[in-house]
């Protein structure tokens, strides 16, 4: 515990520091290729940080390690959970294939990781219900016609004792009106990794990602939302106890 406590503040700058160093090396590359806003320059931004989010984790002793089945030829509504920074970096790298994640207007913010980021996600002011609802409806075509949609529905980092906060609608409504499966995914162990109310406090280890079965929504309505939201939650719930001690 000594050793951890001496350690804990160099593994944390040298994290930090090959984040940093990462992106601005890749930076000039999204420049050019996000210039082009379309769904290929997407896709192939999207790739590129599946690559490096693996390499990277890999590099600072936190690979990631998916299980359960990742269903191909289907589009999903994928719902995580939210806990540490490090969500942002394994969501890139579990999900196998091209998606879109929802997220906070705020984060173009960011100097560097915002201009990455904002091609990546569709972004939303919570605050403005325009936002919202121009958001959803983007979200909506996108899943017609483009990729699979992340969200968090927790809305924001669980800052509860609760194992998994109050859930949103967004994510079921979306799932519901475009009538597309919704497919959990649980990250155990990033609480312990990077838990986001000690930024500074980071520390290798396991970093698994689990993949639950995908929960259908042929013929449900939007009566049926707070039942299917439940449904989901609770799934995931159960997930993460099981694997707390794993």
């Amino acid at each position: 515990m000594i050793l951890k406590k001496i350690l804990q503040p160099f593994y944390t700058a040298y994290v930090l520091a090959t984040f940093v160093a990462s992106l601005i090396i890749a930076f000039p590359f999204f420049l050019i290729i996000g210039s082009f806003d379309t769904a290929g320059a997407r896709k192939i931004i999207t790739s590129i940080v599946q690559y490096w989010a693996k390499g990277w984790l890999f590099l600072v002793g936190m690979p990631i390690k998916p299980s359960g089945i990742f269903p191909k030829q289907k589009k999903f509504v994928i719902v995580a959970n939210h806990i540490s920074y490090l969500d942002t970096v394994n969501i890139y790298a579990a999900i196998p294939e091209y998606f879109r994640t929802l997220a906070k207007k705020e984060m173009v913010k960011i100097p560097v990781f915002g201009f990455v980021y904002k091609q990546l996600a569709i972004l939303v002011d919570r605050s403005s219900a325009e936002s919202r609802s121009k958001s959803m409806r983007l979200m909506w075509r996108q899943l017609r016609q483009e990729c699979h949609i992340l969200i968090f529905p927790e809305g924001g980092f669980n800052e509860t004792d609760q194992t998994m906060e109050k859930f949103y609608d967004g994510a079921f409504r979306l799932a519901i009106n475009a009538q597309t499966p919704i497919l959990p995914l649980v990250f155990p162990d990033t609480v312990r990794r990077w838990y986001h109310g000690s930024w500074w406090k980071l520390w290798p280890g396991k970093n698994r990602a689990v993949f639950l079965h995908p929960v259908y929504v042929n013929g449900l309505t939007i009566e049926d939302l707070p039942e299917l939201k439940e449904k989901v939650r609770q799934a995931m719930t159960e997930k993460l106890e099981e694997l707390k001690e794993g």
